[in-house]
């Protein structure tokens, strides 16, 4: 007997079409430490779908699923069930396609600030 391949759950969660995607929702998602952090982890995955458990975030688990819903909700990301779990992908095409630069740009940025608290002693 060969191996079940894995399936797809038929859990379909909501996303924004890619035109239904607004400005001022990805910076609202992306506005939060927690959430850019997120993004970052999928950035650095290249490309690789990340599980929900993947992510070590100093949060409730309540307070972690609200920030992939924002995520999600506002376009940023794309979530889907495989099997059990919830796999995470950046959407980042329909983000460079609609805002060019912005994600490479907020990304540096957050980088850069990263530096300078480390420069300044405010990490942890």
């Amino acid at each position: 007997m060969t191996p079940a391949a894995p399936t797809t759950s038929t859990r379909a969660l909501p996303h924004p079409a890619r035109e239904d995607i607004r400005l001022e929702g990805v910076l609202h998602a992306l506005s939060d430490p927690m959430r850019l952090r997120i993004v970052r982890e999928l950035v650095a995955g290249a490309g690789d779908e990340l599980s929900c458990s993947h992510f070590d975030l100093p949060v409730t688990k309540s307070t972690t699923t609200h920030h992939f819903r924002v995520l999600r909700e506002s376009g940023v990301i794309r979530q889907v069930y495989r099997g059990t779990a919830k796999m995470n992908g950046l959407r980042r095409d329909d983000l460079d396609d609609l805002f060019p630069g912005l994600l490479d740009s907020l990304l540096a940025a957050a980088a850069a600030a990263d530096r300078q608290a480390a420069r300044l002693g405010l990490t942890g």
